[in-house]
């Protein structure tokens, strides 16, 4: 790809053949935002597996991803987003929507994604100076104002109701089914049924999961 300030590109395939050395160049800043994580993961695992990975500096590589709420349609997806957050990924969740899916590498080049359509999508690359200060400058207002993941997904817990809010202690506490059903005053088909709707309404998948949900909702269920 020669440094044409901008070059519109029809695929993926085309992004990473005359676009992926561009990550490859990335040393300090890797800037993503999106409204759906697929928007760019698909381009830039093929372009990381060929070898098209940034090169880290010894400051390291701030990887930082932005999105809006609708990349946190159910549980899914919140697990997805935490195995990044896990893998070294800063993301926040910003609640008014995105102007544009943009990512930006280390403020030289700037990648729009253009809308998705019946065909190939499009890519537009920039590296006119200017335009892409422009658009960093966009993403990273946002950035600011945006809470991280965490902070988000405490923000929206389910409303629990006063037993709802006592089944969650026990489960944080540990309790055996029938050590908890007892203090609770409840049979123990009544309580295994309670935590099944419980684990259902917090998105876990194990009673662990769900024993870390209820500490981490501590504060409101102190507040309860």
């Amino acid at each position: 790809m020669n440094d044409e300030p901008i070059v519109t590109l029809h695929g993926e395939r085309a992004l990473i053949d005359r676009a992926g050395h561009l990550f490859a160049g990335t040393r300090h800043e890797f800037l993503v935002a999106a409204a759906d994580p697929l928007t760019w993961s698909a381009g830039v695992r093929t372009a990381f597996a060929a070898g098209l990975r940034p090169a880290t500096e010894p400051g390291g590589l701030a990887l930082r991803k932005l999105y809006t709420p609708e990349a946190l349609p159910d549980a899914r997806a919140e697990r997805r987003l935490a195995r990044m957050a896990a893998g070294g990924a800063h993301i926040r969740i910003c609640s008014a929507p995105l102007v544009q899916e943009t990512i930006v590498l280390d403020r030289r080049v700037a990648i729009l994604a253009g809308a998705p359509g019946a065909g190939p999508r499009t890519y537009t690359v920039i590296r006119a100076p200017d335009v892409v200060a422009g658009l960093r400058s966009l993403v990273q207002a946002a950035w600011e104002s945006s809470p991280d993941l965490d902070a988000h997904l405490l923000r929206r817990a389910p409303a629990l109701g006063a037993d709802a809010r006592r089944i969650l202690r026990t489960l944080g506490a540990g309790h055996t089914d029938e050590a908890a059903a007892r203090h609770l005053g409840m049979s123990l088909r009544t309580y295994r049924r309670r935590v099944a709707e419980l684990m259902e309404t917090l998105g876990a998948t194990s009673r662990f999961q769900a024993g870390l949900r209820a500490r981490e909702l501590e504060g409101g269920l102190r507040a309860g």
